[in-house]
């Protein structure tokens, strides 16, 4: 692994860490706004049923509610996971162009996918997880499908070449 992809995995990460500390100090407020638990804490709902103490709040509710209603550092987690995959994804699957276009697109997928799970929320925090999830599962399988006919294209010419030889 080069120098410049540990930089770049060093930062990431920092990155993530950080704004996954802010999101989780953000959504910490809920604990205050018990009116808000039932539209909020669906992860404690699954796990303990009704929430009626704030003691029955699961932490990740804290990033649920910091994505609704504070939704800057949830999104820097949302993006620099999204980096530190694909990065990852690159190192290891470099030697298989196909495999990391492959890669790409399915993770393309995945963000469609989670983009309809968002899609009819009325929080503006989520409507921008609805767009960011949107345009990046777009970018994604775009970049993926580029490449692919890309190396298509290329192997096409290249058996072209070979048969006027």
């Amino acid at each position: 692994m080069s120098f410049k992809m540990i930089i770049q995995l060093i930062l990431a990460s920092l990155l993530l860490v950080f704004s996954t500390g802010a999101a989780w100090y953000e959504g910490s407020t809920i604990v205050e706004i018990p009116w808000e638990w039932q539209h909020t804490v669906i992860f404690s709902q699954m796990a303990n049923g009704q929430v009626e103490d704030k003691n029955d709040i699961l932490q990740i509710d804290y990033f649920v509610y910091a994505a609704k209603f504070a939704p800057t550092f949830p999104l820097l987690m949302l993006l620099s996971a999204t980096y530190l995959i694909i990065l990852m994804g690159y190192t290891l699957l470099k030697c298989n162009g196909r495999m990391f276009e492959y890669f790409l697109f399915w993770i393309g997928v995945s963000f469609l996918v989670l983009s309809g799970f968002v899609s009819k929320s009325p929080t503006i925090g989520l409507k921008i997880f609805f767009v960011s999830f949107l345009v990046i599962g777009i970018l994604l399988i775009g970049i993926g499908l580029f490449g692919f006919l890309n190396d298509r294209a290329k192997r096409a010419l290249g058996e072209r070449e070979n048969e006027t030889i």
